[in-house]
């Protein structure tokens, strides 16, 4: 009888592995969940893809977890915003992690801010006392489709130099996410045409390339400094600047605290836009419909209607 328990499991366990999907050509993790969406789409079946972070959470201050030192562990491929977004934990798991290939200066590890046009660049010292300021620019790139699409060019090609065979694949990939890319951007830009010359307030310094695309004016923010949360005298001065120049709109990612926002947008009063921090990822949303679900809500703040 215990033979015969012990082939059955056996024989179940072959079953499972028999039904199991083929591994994936590369193994790639990304520190965020925009990379990971943007990876997947010029991968396609080539590559098994996951993000660190989720789009729930503020990618300054992700727990370094065992679990994904595991997964840095078995990659291929890490991904990285980098200009020091994922400096309070991301080098804790790439040592934790024990593979070399994943290591800064390795073919394993891709940093994705040499892609970009890379904005608010400080100029002179930098230190704790300006806040939460990146000395190579701002990190939240990825709000802007155009770059979007460049940082997709250079996962290809890194895609392609590791696994040199699907490299036309990875192409033909890059080339129909472009395609697909700029054919709703020129959608979007005509929806959000009311967006050039506006006057905004945000939570936090995140909507450099955002207005950079759109050409919205971020006249303030509620942070006194970035990664500071507000006080009440600067919230009292964002709080004039906004009735004076009659923003818009307020825009705040779903992972800050909002009762200070909505309170300000109330008293402005202005639409308040709670920005998702990033693509879902693991429910399956792309980056292009990530980009859409945010200009639908820029779209509606036009019209006047807040979330």
């Amino acid at each position: 009888m215990r033979n015969f328990r012990l082939l059955a499991a056996l024989c179940a366990a072959v079953s499972l592995l028999a039904a199991a999907p083929a591994r994936a050509d590369l193994n790639v993790v990304t520190t965020l969940p925009d990379l990971a969406a943007i990876t997947k789409a010029v991968g396609g079946d080539h590559v098994q893809v996951q993000s660190l972070a989720l789009s729930s959470q503020d990618p300054h201050f992700v727990d370094a977890k065992p679990n994904l030192a595991l997964a840095l562990n078995r990659a291929d491929l890490l991904i990285a915003i980098g200009l020091d977004l994922e400096i309070g934990w991301l080098p804790t798991l790439q040592q934790g992690a024990r593979n070399s290939k994943i290591l800064v200066n390795n073919p394993g590890f891709l940093n994705a801010s040499q892609f970009p046009r890379i904005l608010e660049i400080p100029q002179g010292k930098v230190d704790r006392s300006l806040g939460d300021v990146h000395p190579g620019g701002n990190p939240h790139y990825l709000y802007d489709p155009r770059q979007g699409l460049a940082v997709a060019r250079g996962i290809t090609e890194r895609l392609a130099q590791l696994d040199p065979k699907n490299a036309a694949d990875y192409r033909a990939n890059l080339a129909k996410f472009s395609d697909e890319i700029e054919k709703a951007r020129a959608g979007w830009e005509k929806r959000l045409a009311g967006m050039k010359g506006a006057p905004v307030i945000a939570y936090h310094r995140t909507t450099a390339y955002l207005a950079d695309w759109l050409g919205f004016q971020p006249i303030a923010f509620l942070e006194p400094k970035p990664g500071i949360p507000p006080n009440p005298s600067h919230v009292a001065s964002v709080l004039a600047q906004g009735r004076q120049r009659k923003a818009r709109m307020l825009l705040i990612e779903s992972y800050y605290p909002d009762t200070t926002a909505k309170l300000v947008a109330s008293k402005i009063p202005a639409p308040i836009v709670t920005v998702h921090g990033g693509t879902d990822f693991r429910a399956g949303e792309t980056y292009i419909q990530h980009i859409e679900e945010l200009v639908g809500r820029l779209e509606k703040a036009l019209a006047g209607k807040g979330d």
